[in-house]
């Protein structure tokens, strides 16, 4: 419980705002400017590049963060669901009405502590989703659905997993449901869109 706690309250850091508050002198309140998303793609179109990749460097330092914490709090299912809260706690943080990044950033920290193995392979699906896709959301489905089996292979083999926590069932579960809550989000950010 206490790693479920500290992830989510690290991932409900509101970094796009304060980076945009900041870089803007409080003339622009990202959650108002742009797509409304206060994540760092958002913040790179309004301020600029530089700003989203602080954003994106700090976003995904929450998840990295939460991950490690955890793990000394309650050991490697400490670490998995703190990591998995942090995730959580991006999308919906409480003291900004629950209206949150996509925790894409957030998870790739998370993705570095927990399952550093997957890592490059993540990074590299992304991209190439990205650059063949040109579609945001299809790429993190593609994304989502490789990490997913891959924490499931990972876990059925017993595959090292580099620095992170030995391959357990709660590899697997904790990877599904933080692609779960992406794709969730990205989905009803594409809703509100329409």
């Amino acid at each position: 419980g206490a790693a479920i706690v500290v992830g989510s309250l690290l991932g409900t850091f509101p970094t796009a705002v304060l980076v945009t508050r900041l870089a803007t002198r409080g003339s622009v309140d990202i959650r108002a400017a742009g797509s409304g998303n206060p994540g760092g793609l958002n913040t790179a179109h309004v301020v600029g590049r530089y700003w989203g990749f602080l954003v994106m460097l700090v976003d995904a330092g929450k998840g990295l963060g939460a991950g490690l914490l955890g793990w000394a709090i309650a050991g490697p299912n400490g670490a998995f669901a703190a990591a998995t809260a942090a995730i959580a706690g991006h999308i919906w943080p409480a003291w900004n009405r629950f209206r949150g990044g996509k925790g894409v950033a957030t998870s790739s920290g998370a993705v570095l502590a927990v399952f550093p193995a997957f890592f490059a392979l993540d990074a590299a699906v992304a991209a190439a989703g990205a650059l063949r896709l040109r579609n945001a959301e299809r790429a993190i489905q593609l994304s989502s659905s490789v990490w997913v089996a891959a924490s499931i292979g990972w876990w059925l083999a017993d595959l090292p997993n580099l620095w992170g926590p030995d391959p357990t069932v709660a590899l697997p579960i904790s990877q599904t449901i933080a692609a779960a809550l992406i794709l969730i989000k990205f989905y009803g950010a594409r809703n509100r869109a329409q």
